[in-house]
């Protein structure tokens, strides 16, 4: 397997988003091994920072035409493109620090970024790449739009683009390396038609767009430009793909193919091949008969057992999914139609209940504060609830990614912030306080 890499000097540019056209300066450093790629708000207090993950992706609301991460106050809009130019170079690990809310649209495409990385070197690491190797096909669909993952000796990306005249249909397909990205992928230029721009406007992005940094197409073709290839557009869509799948944090071995697939429906497989990629890896390292669970970073049922008091029917984490650092915790709860609280619950559109989205929150952060040992013997008990949000309803067969940070803990305090997202959209979030007491 490849080692994995970073970048040897530190590189910097600046320019302007697209949507906003707010000018931002970015500089890439070298990072760790197993840092994976994070964005850091030099402009904020605190710098935080938001790791490229899909737990961190915005609502849809807040990231239309685009992918936009978020951590807090803190967000970082349009990275598609960076994102691509990352998985494509082959880049394990990096700090991008900026210093404003949108990553600059440069030209339209990966080119600048790819060759400004390159000029930086490319330096292996001592620890292998994360791989995510496919076994079985994974489907996603939305009206006349669909993705496709299969199973494949090495990663590859197809994608049919079907649009009216006079834009038609363009199909392309490459094997995702160093070498085919520069050449093939990294150039395309992002694009719309004329008729779109007004609607774009409206909506309040596309500020910063032109048509040297995108490509209009009018009815007799791109409207002061010239083709970098004849179908630039469904290369461009090929590198807005390989963009979303950056938030895997793996190198993936499959074959992608797509038809008429946008940023919503990549992130439906996305969500999709990580779920996968959970339930394999957690297979492969738990063992029932461990007898501690305090350096574990993948919990199944029986462990989790082994950390909370609760019971079912008031037990609400079916598996924690991804522990790091002691500061960040993952959990995963499939919603069944069997829920008990579903006969009483507005039976007849069944939704689940607000409170029960907290509790399966405050359960996820008490296996993150009560897995240490000098924990094990305490309770967790709500101290304060504050800032809670209820944003989408959760329904039978949803499948609720739970994600906890930890904001402050002391000897009989902890304090969190924790979000529950279906397919990528926030259901609910909330700063959550609790006092750990003896049992």
């Amino acid at each position: 397997m490849a080692q994995q890499t970073t970048i040897k000097k530190e590189v910097s540019f600046q320019g302007k988003g697209l949507h906003t056209a707010h000018k931002a300066k970015v500089t890439f450093k070298p990072a760790p091994k197993d840092t994976g790629l994070i964005f850091v708000r030099t402009d904020l207090a605190g710098r935080p920072q938001v790791k490229a993950e899909i737990a961190n992706l915005l609502p849809e609301e807040r990231r239309s035409r685009r992918t936009s991460i978020g951590n807090g106050p803190a967000e970082v809009h349009t990275v598609e493109h960076i994102l691509a130019t990352v998985l494509g170079l082959g880049i394990d690990n990096l700090l991008i620090e900026i210093d404003n809310d949108e990553f600059p649209g440069e030209d339209g495409s990966s080119k600048n970024l790819a060759e400004l990385l390159l000029k930086a070197g490319m330096e292996e690491q001592p620890a292998q790449r994360r791989a995510l190797l496919l076994k079985e096909p994974i489907f996603v669909s939305n009206n006349d739009s669909q993705v496709i993952a299969l199973p494949a000796p090495e990663f590859k990306i197809s994608y049919t683009l079907d649009y009216p005249a006079p834009l038609n249909s363009q199909f392309a397909s490459f094997p995702i390396n160093r070498e085919t990205f520069l050449r093939e992928i990294a150039p395309a230029r992002t694009f719309c038609l004329q008729e779109e721009v007004d609607a774009l406007v409206k909506s309040g992005l596309g500020k910063g767009s032109n048509y040297n940094n995108t490509i209009v197409i009018g009815e007799d073709g791109a409207i002061n430009n010239t083709l970098r290839f004849k179908n630039e557009m469904v290369r461009h869509k090929i590198l807005d793909l390989l963009g979303d799948i950056g938030l895997l944090g793996a190198k993936p071995q499959m074959h992608v193919v797509a038809v008429r697939s946008g940023h919503n429906l990549n992130v439906r497989l996305v969500n999709k091949l990580i779920d996968i990629s959970h339930r394999e890896t957690a297979a492969g390292v738990i063992s029932p008969e461990a007898e501690a669970v305090s350096g574990k970073e993948f919990l199944e049922a029986e462990d989790i057992l082994k950390i909370i008091p609760h019971r079912h029917p008031f037990l609400f984490v079916d598996r924690i999914l991804k522990i790091e650092d002691d500061n960040t915790i993952i959990g995963l709860k499939n919603v069944s139609i069997n829920e008990p609280y579903f006969a009483g619950h507005f039976p007849d559109h069944p939704v689940m209940p607000g409170v029960i989205l907290i509790e399966t929150m405050a359960q996820v952060a008490a296996c993150l504060m009560l897995r240490k040992k000098e924990n094990r013997n305490k309770v967790a008990y709500f101290a304060a609830i504050d800032n809670a949000r209820f944003r989408n309803a959760v329904l039978p067969g949803d499948q609720l990614l739970i994600k906890v940070a930890l904001i402050k803990f002391r000897t009989r305090i902890g304090q969190v912030h924790a979000k529950a997202l279906v397919n990528g959209k926030v259901a609910a979030e909330a700063d959550l306080m609790f006092a750990l007491l003896e049992r």
